[in-house]
């Protein structure tokens, strides 16, 4: 059997110097630059072309019964992100990305972004700027960004799956900050039938960092600005209650 590759540079990227460098796996998985997060399946690095810099995440193996089924993480994450985009939610903008793939199964992958200038990640945020929670504005401002983007995601029956403050960039500007979705290689679509669940879980993993940065009133009016509401009714207090305890004895 022999092994096949699928390979694109999305098309503001075709013929392109940056389009040339990143022309094909091979050379992608040569690039050297610097290391940003590794794990069992992934590394991510930045790397530098043309003075602008991009961001490199390279799948060298696929674990789970997925890989063989065609929904490798690599191909859904490239495809959540251009989604994002495509509906109009602020995303990292994709360059490029492909797999190796021997039948159905992934074998490695990679995708590469563009970086979002000036940002960082809301929990880097939160320990290192701790000053931008101390502004009303910047709380507000990120708080109606965050509360659309979620409510877009779950209007359209999409949920993250993994919502947390590391996968939400932020510009480092107090007067006018700016959010931007990254990492989504386990989102997707869901049935009616079990929405709600993954919807509390969206929410929960936003409010697991978040009741350690921001006030219980911050919380509530992020979740007023979210349902879009003025007053909680007795479901969606349960609602509350629900998110509130869904990690309770698992942290």
């Amino acid at each position: 059997m022999r092994i096949k590759k699928k390979w694109l540079i999305v098309p503001p990227w075709q013929g392109t110097p940056v389009g040339e460098v990143l022309g094909s796996l091979e050379k992608v998985f040569l690039l050297q630059g610097t290391p940003i997060t590794s794990d069992k399946q992934s590394v991510v690095i930045r790397v530098q072309i043309e003075g602008r810099n991009f961001y490199v995440k390279r799948y060298h193996q696929t674990l789970g019964l997925r890989s063989w089924l065609g929904r490798s993480r690599i191909r859904v994450e490239a495809r959540n992100q251009l989604w994002f985009s495509q509906v109009g939610l602020p995303a990292a903008k994709v360059v490029a990305y492909g797999e190796e793939y021997l039948c159905s199964k992934t074998l490695r992958g990679c995708l590469v972004t563009e970086e979002q200038i000036g940002t960082r990640d809301l929990s880097w945020t939160a320990v290192n700027k701790p000053e931008c929670f101390k502004s009303a504005m910047w709380v507000t401002s990120v708080t109606q960004q965050l509360a659309e983007i979620t409510r877009t995601l779950h209007d359209f029956g999409f949920c993250h799956n993994d919502l947390k403050w590391r996968n939400i960039l932020v510009t480092q500007d107090l007067a006018t900050p700016q959010l931007y979705l990254i990492d989504c290689p386990t989102g997707q679509y869901w049935p009616r039938l079990f929405l709600e669940r993954r919807i509390i879980k969206d929410l929960a993993c936003l409010d697991k960092v978040g009741k350690y940065h921001l006030s219980r009133t911050q919380r509530l009016r992020f979740f007023k600005m979210y349902v879009q509401i003025e007053r909680f009714s007795m479901t969606e207090k349960k609602r509350i209650r629900r998110i509130v305890d869904f990690f309770k004895d698992r942290e």
